[in-house]
C-alpha cells in the first residue's frame, strides 16, 4: 500500500501541475483577447478625438467580444475552483456526472490539440458514489489521456455515466484501435495504483469501442 501511495502522489502532483498549466495557459488567451480588443477601442476613441466619425455598431461589436471573452474567463476560474477544492476531503459523495463534465473541461485544450470533442453524455437522473474526489478525476483524465489517442473517426469521445449492480460506471466511448497490442501499454503503474486505491475495475471492449470503468459505490 506504502508503494501505491508513494506513485499516487507523484502522479497527483503531475496532474495537478498539468491541469494547471492547461487552466493558466486558457486564462493568458482570454487576457490576450480582451488585450487586443481594448486596443481597438482606444483607437476608435482616438479617432473620434480627432474627428473621424466612428460606426458604433463596431463598437458594439467590439464590446459584445470583451463580454464572452469575460464569460469565457468566467467559467475558466469556476472550474479552476472546483478542481482546487477537489483535495478537500478525501471521502465524500461525488456526483459522478459532474465529475466527468469537470474533467472534461480541463481537457478542452489537450483535446483540441489531437483534433478530438470530449461529449459528457446527459444522464437522467444523478449518480452519485462515495469516494476520493481529486483520486477519481486524476483516474478519469488518465483514461481520457488514453482514450483520446484513439477516438474513432469522428474523433468524438463520449463519457457516460451510470449506476450498475456493482456501484457506477464509467465509459468512454467512440474509440478505435483497441486491439491487445495498444492495451499492453495501459494500465500502466500508475494508473494501476489509481485502481487498486479505488477498488476499480478496467476493461477495454474493442468490439464496442470503449473503455469500461466500474467503481463500488464507495470506492475508497
Amino acid at each position: 500500500m506504502g508503494h501505491h501511495w508513494r506513485i499516487i502522489g507523484e502522479t497527483g502532483f503531475r496532474f495537478f501541475g498539468k491541469m494547471s498549466a492547461s487552466i493558466s495557459h486558457d486564462i493568458k488567451n482570454v487576457l490576450a483577447i480582451i488585450n487586443e480588443n481594448a486596443g481597438l477601442l482606444e483607437d476608435i476613441t482616438l479617432m473620434e478625438a480627432k474627428g473621424i466619425p466612428v460606426d458604433p455598431e463596431r463598437i458594439k461589436t467590439i464590446a459584445g467580444k470583451i463580454k464572452r471573452q469575460i464569460q469565457r474567463a468566467d467559467k475558466i476560474v469556476k472550474n479552476m475552483n472546483r478542481f482546487a477544492h477537489s483535495v478537500d476531503e478525501t471521502l465524500g459523495n461525488i456526483d459522478l456526472g459532474e465529475l466527468l463534465a469537470l474533467v472534461a473541461a480541463l481537457s478542452e485544450r489537450s483535446a483540441s490539440m489531437r483534433c478530438v470533442t470530449l461529449r459528457p453524455e446527459p444522464l437522467s437522473g444523478p449518480v452519485i458514489m462515495r469516494g476520493n474526489p481529486f483520486l477519481l478525476e486524476n483516474l478519469v483524465w488518465r483514461c481520457l489521456d488514453f482514450a483520446m489517442d484513439r477516438a474513432g473517426e469522428r474523433k468524438i469521445i463520449g463519457l457516460v455515466a451510470e449506476k450498475v449492480e456493482k456501484g457506477v460506471q464509467i465509459r468512454f466511448t467512440g474509440l478505435a484501435g483497441l486491439s491487445e497490442g495498444s492495451r499492453t501499454a495501459f494500465p500502466a503503474e500508475r494508473e494501476k495504483a489509481l485502481f487498486a486505491l479505488l477498488k476499480a475495475d478496467f476493461k477495454a471492449d474493442e468490439v464496442a469501442g470503449e473503455l469500461v470503468v466500474t467503481v463500488p459505490a464507495e470506492g475508497g
